[in-house]
């Protein structure tokens, strides 16, 4: 039976995150936050800051790629991987340490997806996709086969990623936006055909 589960993060991802751990046998959820003003996450109260972790695991539920890299890396030891079980992962997947996977998710054959990422409800990963660290795949969003996303790289909610596709790492695929060819500039790209409108 699993015992303490520490969520750092008291925003509406969080209370996803609280969910999945319950449906994986969490007993005792607690949730930290740097934010003194945040006292509740859902019906779970905020003990303390991302510095008052004792005994249990941890996950970080910070959407900010940064953020959340930062404070992982200060748990490394203490992470863990959560998956709803509605999602549907083929057996050779291998998934990060700190990586979240939600409801509907579906995750495809020869698969790799790195530490701390968020592969967000209804996302649709097709076969041999590459996804390193930190990396957020968002709502209803679909990599076709093949993909490559470098780290950091935030997918917006119902992008779409063609087969084949490089993306380099720090970019920002804006919601609804279709990616035909590889990206190899930071940046922020939005449209269909998807087009940088800001480099990073």
């Amino acid at each position: 039976m699993k015992d303490t589960l520490y969520i750092i993060g008291a925003s509406g991802h969080g209370k996803v995150v609280a969910d999945i751990a319950k449906l994986n046998g969490y007993k005792n959820i607690l949730f930290l936050d740097d934010d003194t003003s945040k006292k509740t996450c859902g019906r779970y109260e905020v003990v303390g800051s991302s510095n008052d972790v004792c005994n249990g695991d941890v996950i970080v539920s910070i959407g900010n790629a940064r953020f959340r890299r930062k404070i992982s890396e200060r748990y490394k030891d203490m992470l863990v991987t959560l998956i709803h079980p509605d999602a549907v992962i083929a057996d050779d997947v291998k998934i990060g340490n700190g990586t979240v996977v939600m409801a509907g998710a579906v995750i495809n054959p020869g698969t790799v997806i790195g530490d701390g990422c968020i592969i967000n409800t209804g996302a649709t990963v097709d076969h041999d996709n590459a996804i390193e660290n930190y990396c957020h795949i968002s709502v209803g969003s679909h990599l076709a086969g093949t993909v490559h996303i470098g780290e950091e790289t935030w997918v917006g909610a119902g992008a779409v990623i063609s087969n084949n596709v490089n993306i380099c790492g720090f970019c920002m695929v804006g919601a609804g936006a279709v990616v035909i060819k590889d990206i190899d500039v930071q940046g922020t790209y939005v449209g269909v055909p998807a087009k940088m409108i800001k480099e990073i």
